[in-house]
C-alpha cells in the first residue's frame, strides 16, 4: 500500500503537468493563429496608408507594393479639393446626422409604445416593422426611383434622408423593443404612483434606462448610414449631391492611375466611421447582445 500511494501521485502528478503542457500550447496556438488573422487584416490597410503618402514619381519608379522613398500630403490636398472629397464628405454629414437623430428618436418613441403598454396588434405591428427589413433592397431599387420622382424629390438630399429613416426605423424598433422590455415594470409603475405621465416615463425614466442601447444604435447606424452606396445612386444623379461613399468612385475614374490620390480618398471616406468607432467602441460592441434575453 506504501509503495502504491507514490505511483498514484506520481501518475497524477504526470498527468495534470500533461494538461497544462496541452493548455499552454492551445493557448499559443490561439494567440499565434489570432495575431496572424490580425496582421493578415490590417495588411491592406497599411497597405493604403502607407501609398496615401506616397508620391506618384515614387510608385510609378519603384511599384506599389515597394518600400515607400518618399512621403507627402499634397495627396490629400488633391482628393480633398480637385477630386470633390470636401464636398462629398459634407454631404454624407448632411445626410447622416439627421438620419440618425430622427431614426434613433422615431424608434425609441415607438419601442416605448410596443413595449410598455397593452396595444391592440403590437405583435403584428413589430412584425410587420421586422418583416421590412428581410426584403432585399434590390428589388425596391426602382419603385423607390419612381416614387421619388413622383414626389418631386429625385435627385435631392431630402429624397435620401427620407430613404434611409424609412428602412432604418423598422430595425431599431425591434431592437430597441426588446431591450424596453427588459427594464422591470415597477419601475415604470412607481413612477405612475408619483402622478408621472407617459411622456414624463419615457423622458425621464426609461430613456436614460437604454441610453447605452441608443449609444450603440447611433454607433451602428452612423457606420451604415455614412457607408450606404445603393440608396445614394437610386436617388441622387448629380454629382454635386453625391456622398463621399458614391464620391470615391467618381475618383477613382477621374485618377485612373494615381493610386496614391485614391488612397488618400479612401482614408478621407474612412477617418469619420473610425472615429465614431472609437469614440462609443465599448457601447458598439455591447451593441452586439442588444434585446438578448437576460
Amino acid at each position: 500500500m506504501s509503495a502504491t500511494r507514490p505511483r498514484t501521485s506520481a501518475t497524477r502528478a504526470g498527468t495534470s503537468t500533461t494538461a497544462l503542457r496541452r493548455r499552454r500550447a492551445a493557448t499559443a496556438g490561439f494567440h499565434l493563429g489570432a495575431g496572424t488573422l490580425a496582421v493578415l487584416w490590417l495588411l491592406p490597410i497599411a497597405l493604403v496608408l502607407v501609398t496615401s503618402l506616397r508620391s506618384f514619381d515614387d510608385i510609378a519608379a519603384h511599384g506599389l507594393g515597394s518600400r515607400p522613398h518618399s512621403f507627402t500630403l499634397d495627396n490629400f490636398h488633391q482628393a480633398w479639393s480637385d477630386g470633390g472629397q470636401q464636398r462629398a464628405l459634407i454631404n454624407s454629414l448632411v445626410v447622416t446626422i439627421p438620419c440618425v437623430a430622427v431614426t434613433l428618436a422615431l424608434a425609441a418613441m415607438a419601442a416605448f409604445a410596443l413595449s410598455r403598454y397593452e396595444m391592440p396588434f403590437r405583435r403584428s405591428l413589430l412584425l410587420l416593422m421586422l418583416g421590412g427589413n428581410l426584403l432585399p433592397p434590390q428589388i425596391l431599387l426602382i419603385p423607390v426611383s419612381k416614387l421619388s420622382e413622383l414626389m418631386g424629390l429625385y435627385d435631392t438630399l431630402p429624397a435620401l434622408i427620407g430613404v434611409q429613416i424609412g428602412f432604418g426605423v423598422g430595425f431599431y424598433v425591434f431592437v430597441l423593443h426588446g431591450f424596453m422590455r427588459a427594464i422591470p415594470a415597477e419601475i415604470q409603475q412607481a413612477a405612475v404612483v408619483d402622478g408621472a405621465g407617459p411622456w414624463q416615463i419615457f423622458w425621464r425614466i426609461i430613456l436614460p434606462l437604454t441610453r447605452p442601447a441608443l449609444a450603440a444604435l447611433s454607433a451602428l447606424s452612423f457606420t451604415w448610414i455614412f457607408n450606404d452606396l445603393l440608396w445614394a445612386i437610386t436617388v441622387l444623379r448629380s454629382d454635386t449631391k453625391m456622398p463621399i461613399t458614391a464620391a470615391l468612385i467618381g475618383l477613382q475614374g477621374q485618377y485612373v492611375s494615381m493610386w496614391n490620390v485614391i488612397a488618400a480618398g479612401s482614408v478621407i471616406a474612412a477617418a469619420p466611421t473610425v472615429a465614431v468607432f472609437l469614440r462609443f467602441q465599448r457601447h458598439f460592441v455591447a451593441g452586439l447582445n442588444l434585446g438578448a434575453v437576460k
